[in-house]
């Protein structure tokens, strides 16, 4: 193959650059192509050939130049994303040139410090952890151990910071300390329903959000992103699973306590104490733009709302389609304001509220320890509302393209 022309390198070397800067923020991999294929023409390239995997990026210009690859570097802040985002934007409406969106991306979005430090970004977990619990099992005591557990969440989060090496055993090792806990508290008669307690206190190490987008990436056709993502879940899921059942066997417990029975009804007051609450910790966890803090709280409040009352009505699959459907057009709506955010910044905090991991799915959530009776069944609707959330993620895709076609980067 030949060497790419020397006046294209530019363009090329700036299309990688934001490729694997959106794949390190999230962004699915089909959703990335078709912002690089959309990106282009602004950039003075007639065609590219782009083929983006969850860790790797390939890129050519043309159809008889050198295949550039770069991987996927560190994850992105979610500012950082969304000022990204914002770049893409202004470059595929021409206001930038690609020396200045180069410049933009290395000052603005690599070279922007955190705004808050890193041991309030972990804390976050803490509200979230509660948020969850108000709205799983609002007990005193349950809220007591979901508080305490949270701390030890934060904690491994920043452990895991400072020692990436120790990444494949935070998932058993975080599911078997606080299952430990929790279930230590239920043999001591301290706490009822403990299997919600633990499931809130570790929703934000769930690879909820993964899950849904494989699904997706699947349903578009990117098979190989969509089944690698699927299966990182899968064995990440399975390790939490085998962290909490050491648990069980450590304490001596039966399979009888892990029941997903809610002993305390939690009305809608403290269902909006713990939204607010989740979405505090969303917001702090995430590094979300402060100056796109209210359409971010209206599109979760939305979301929420939606996912709670029908999915009360209707069961957990109905439930999370409503409100992956209602994040999308809030924020579509909301995008088409003056000074409104790009889609995707209000849709992700809310997607991540919807998605399997996040409070929705999971306050509806059917997978049961028990004696085994209802086991098929639970894990069927479980899997039923995972899809039900990609398929209204995909349709509010749609119409976020249709809304806003300059905003070609969506679920």
């Amino acid at each position: 193959m030949h060497e790419a022309d020397e006046s294209t390198v530019p363009a090329q070397e700036l299309l990688v650059t934001i490729g694997t800067g959106l794949l390190a923020g999230g962004i699915s991999s089909v959703d990335v192509e078709d912002a690089l294929t959309g990106l282009a023409p602004a950039v003075g390239l007639k065609s590219i050939n782009v083929a983006a995997l969850p860790k790797g990026l390939f890129l050519t210009v043309g159809s008889s130049s050198a295949t550039r690859f770069e991987r996927i570097g560190a994850d992105l802040r979610f500012d950082q994303t969304a000022k990204l985002l914002d770049i893409v934007d202004a470059l595929r409406a021409r206001r930038l040139g690609i020396e200045a969106a180069s410049r933009m991306i290395e000052s603005e979005v690599y070279g922007t410090p955190p705004r808050w430090p890193a041991w309030l970004t972990y804390l976050g977990a803490l509200p979230i952890g509660i948020g969850l619990c108000l709205l799983l099992e609002p007990g005193l005591v349950n809220l007591a151990f979901a508080a305490f557990g949270s701390l030890i969440v934060a904690g491994a989060l920043a452990l895991n910071a400072k020692h990436p090496s120790l990444g494949p055993l935070l998932p058993v090792a975080s599911a078997f300390i606080i299952s430990v806990i929790v279930l230590a508290g239920y043999r001591l008669d301290w706490l009822e329903s403990p299997l919600r307690t633990i499931v809130a206190t570790l929703a934000l190490l769930l690879p909820g959000s993964a899950v849904v987008t494989g699904l997706t990436e699947i349903s578009a056709g990117a098979l190989s992103a969509g089944s690698s993502r699927l299966v990182s879940s899968s064995v990440q899921l399975a390790m939490f699973i085998a962290g909490v059942a050491g648990a069980v066997v450590v304490t001596g417990t039966g399979a009888e306590a892990l029941a997903n029975s809610q002993l305390t009804d939690s009305t809608w007051w403290l269902s909006a104490l713990g939204v607010a609450a989740a979405t505090l910790g969303l917001i702090i966890y995430l590094h979300t733009p402060l100056e796109h803090t209210v359409p971010i709280v209206l599109t979760i409040g939305a979301a929420a709302l939606a996912q709670l009352g029908i999915g009360a009505e209707f069961g957990a699959a109905i439930g999370g389609l409503a409100g992956a459907l209602t994040a999308s057009l809030v924020a579509v709506v909301l995008s088409r304001l003056p000074k409104g955010p790009i889609w995707r910044i209000s849709f992700v905090p809310a997607f991540l509220v919807v998605a399997p991991g996040s409070f929705g799915l999971l306050n509806a959530s059917q997978i049961e320890f028990g004696d085994g009776s209802g086991v098929a069944g639970s894990m069927l609707a479980a899997g039923a509302t995972f899809f039900t959330i990609a398929i209204g993620t995909v349709i509010g895709s749609a119409i976020a393209h249709v809304a806003e076609p300059k905003d070609e980067i969506v679920a």
